[in-house]
């Protein structure tokens, strides 16, 4: 069935390839789960005996985002980074074309962020003592804004893989671009935590879908001057 969609099937072994290095060394995802656990930790501390009340929904869904966004920047610049400082990239490029290399490099950010976050959030809500009204809208928001996160952020490792600075280049990239879903994002897990009404979270919610298509469709666009630049 996969082999009948051939961008599918090459963009799972690159899928696999990078599963397979990650299982080894480990690097990307112990960077992601230590700053967010230590940045978890630091915010549990410095600020969870003052979001008891319903007041502070807004930020402790802010605090929720920028832990996962500056973890997913920590970790998901080497998707691209560990490609050209093995030398591998040329094999890579003669192995595959552009766009399934993306939708592998992408898949693999998916499920670095997915693995992430199962671990973070239900930890974020515990450890700040939060509750969730809106479970679906909650869930629905974790989801869609860890694809956004992982879209962008995959045409931006393969610009960034490519420059000098490659550790602060690629926050400064992406803050701009991941505006957009951040806003979306933590309007929703607000409306979600303090039980707003669900015409709210479906309007934000709607808006990070439309951003996770917009974002897919250029990077596919965008990728192959990049990958062959």
């Amino acid at each position: 069935m996969i082999s009948n969609f051939p961008w599918l099937s090459r963009g799972l072994a690159v899928l696999r390839k990078d599963l397979r290095i990650e299982f080894r060394t480990r690097y990307a995802y112990s960077a992601l789960l230590m700053f967010a656990i230590t940045t978890l930790v630091t915010v549990s501390f410095s600020v969870g005996g003052f979001l008891a009340g319903p007041e502070m929904t807004d930020i402790a869904a802010a605090l929720l985002w920028i832990i996962l966004f500056f973890s997913a920047m920590a970790g998901l610049s080497r998707t691209f980074v560990q490609e050209e400082e093995s030398g591998t990239v040329i094999a890579l490029k003669m192995a595959a074309e552009p766009e399934p290399v993306y939708v592998g490099k992408y898949l693999f950010n998916v499920v670095l962020l997915f693995s992430l976050t199962v671990l973070v959030v239900p930890l974020f809500i515990v450890m700040l003592n939060l509750s969730v009204v809106l479970v679906g809208g909650f869930l629905a928001t974790v989801f869609l804004g860890a694809m956004g996160l992982a879209g962008a952020s995959t045409i931006l490792a393969a610009i960034v893989a490519k420059a000098g600075a490659k550790g602060s280049l690629m926050t400064v990239l992406a803050f701009p671009i991941l505006l957009p879903l951040l806003l979306g994002a933590i309007s929703a897990t607000r409306t979600a935590l303090g039980g707003g009404s669900p015409e709210a979270i479906n309007t934000d919610l709607l808006m990070l879908f439309f951003y996770n298509g917009v974002a897919l469709a250029a990077s596919l666009l965008l990728f192959e001057y990049v990958w062959n630049e």
